[in-house]
């Protein structure tokens, strides 16, 4: 990876503006900073700079919400499916063409924003969700390590459950947190990490940690319902702009 001022500039507004996000809804970074860079730059290098974010923002939304986070079993089932699906993901992200990972990307947001807005007020109860984990926190773990965005499996499957906002965040902290210590090592085999990606996932991380205040206030000032919209039209151009430039 190469020290382009432009590539830097767009990865770090991206970080910005998944860091808003973050800190308004307590997850979704990936979904603005893996398309974003992706459609400026690499999919691989996109996975590899977000590792460390993910790693460290969510260790301190754990601590910060640790005592209100969802049973154990439910918690380590989750993580440790996400931390497996994470280890063939990356084995995917290392032998697949880059075209095919960047129109990937594009098509997990198409379908994340189709079930943000088709199923938005489906409930899934906790019985059943508990039969569901493993599995879901596994095929999130694949889309995580193949493209960076769990979301379309991860996110909507703890929206369904209806989780108060301080059961989800440390929920899903710790299954992010845990996918980026099963990558890490799949990463560093492959050799995707070295020096340059890991300062600029450093610095990304700063500018995520920045702007995660931004988006707390951002949220107590607008509506949820306003704040999601603005998100999945932007999401939308994205994907669209990455289907353009590869096809």
């Amino acid at each position: 990876m190469m020290f382009d001022p432009i590539i830097i500039i767009a990865i770090l507004v991206a970080f910005a503006l998944g860091g808003i996000l973050k800190g308004a809804t307590g997850a979704g970074a990936p979904i603005i900073t893996i398309p974003v860079i992706a459609a400026f730059y690499d999919v691989r290098v996109a996975v590899v700079i977000m590792v460390i974010p993910n790693l460290l923002t969510n260790i301190g939304q754990l601590y910060q919400f640790r005592k209100t986070i969802m049973p154990r079993f439910f918690t380590v089932s989750f993580a440790l499916g996400g931390g497996l699906g994470a280890l063939l993901g990356t084995i995917l992200l290392a032998n697949l063409s880059i075209k095919t990972l960047t129109l990937a990307v594009a098509f997990i947001i198409l379908i994340y924003i189709s079930l943000k807005l088709i199923i938005p007020t489906w409930k899934l109860n906790y019985t059943k969700a508990k039969k569901l984990v493993f599995l879901m926190g596994a095929g999130g773990g694949v889309l995580q390590g193949a493209a960076g965005l769990s979301a379309p499996i991860s996110l909507t499957f703890l929206n369904s459950m209806k989780l108060e906002r301080n059961q989800f965040i440390p929920t899903i902290s710790v299954y992010f947190g845990v996918m980026s210590l099963f990558q890490m090592p799949a990463l560093y085999f492959y050799k995707f990490l070295n020096i340059e990606t890991l300062i600029i996932s450093c610095l990304s991380t700063i500018v995520l940690m920045l702007f995660m205040p931004l988006g707390s206030w951002i949220a107590k000032s607008i509506s949820k319902e306003t704040f999601d919209k603005l998100i999945l039209i932007l999401l939308s151009f994205i994907a669209l702009r990455i289907i353009y430039l590869n096809y």
